[in-house]
């Protein structure tokens, strides 16, 4: 998978309904990265995956010697190890800007996710709410700007995408009339060549 191939001896175990599997296999098709994706499904792991990683969890990258198995170390090091195109910022600010978002990303709204698909009914609807409230909260940003607070896509763009391509699944609709700078933003991320490299067949049939 990629949009351009470039030399790289890459396996990468992916949850086939995992949107931090999603959001690294979107960072390996902006940069192009030849890799080999095994994708795993949550009750069948490989019996390899236990060797290679202690928690026996996905995302899990391995590239030759070295094992990694928390998506945003994986981001970053793809990032650094295949740097055109540039996933953060250049400037050290701005970079620590990106990494903010992402933080809160990882502790705001994936939370959110995983409770609408995991909890009880009472818990999963408060999710639902609070998410879709959020979200709206955030469109503006999109008026001014055509990626998340930056004129590039970069890594928070990575992080945010597999959760927005999920909304249907989740069962949350937002106004179209009072996010429209949202659903702009959406728009282009998903029209990217990229983002649909990236896409398993499973995420496909999410919007099928």
């Amino acid at each position: 998978m990629g949009v351009v191939a470039k030399r790289s001896s890459m396996i990468f175990y992916s949850g086939n309904d995992d949107h931090f599997s999603h959001r690294v296999r979107i960072v390996l098709a902006e940069k192009g990265v030849a890799v080999d994706i095994v994708d795993v499904a949550e009750e069948q792991p490989p019996e390899e995956l236990a060797d290679l990683n202690p928690y026996n969890s996905v995302p899990t990258l391995l590239d030759r010697d070295l094992v990694l198995y928390e998506s945003k170390v994986m981001m970053e090091y793809l990032d650094e190890r295949f740097p055109h195109p540039p996933l953060l910022p250049v400037y050290p600010v701005a970079r620590a800007q990106s990494r903010l978002w992402m933080h809160r990303i990882e502790r705001e709204w994936c939370p959110m996710l995983e409770q609408i698909r995991t909890g009880g009914k009472k818990e999963a609807d408060k999710a639902r709410k609070e998410l879709r409230e959020s979200l709206i909260g955030i469109s503006p940003i999109f008026e001014d700007m055509p990626y998340f607070m930056s004129e590039e896509f970069t890594l928070v763009d990575c992080c945010l995408a597999p959760i927005l391509w999920r909304l249907p699944e989740l069962n949350i609709e937002l106004p179209e009339k009072q996010v429209k700078p949202l659903l702009g933003y959406m728009s282009r991320v998903f029209e990217r060549e990229a983002f649909k490299a990236s896409l398993n067949e499973r995420e496909k049939e999410m919007r099928a």
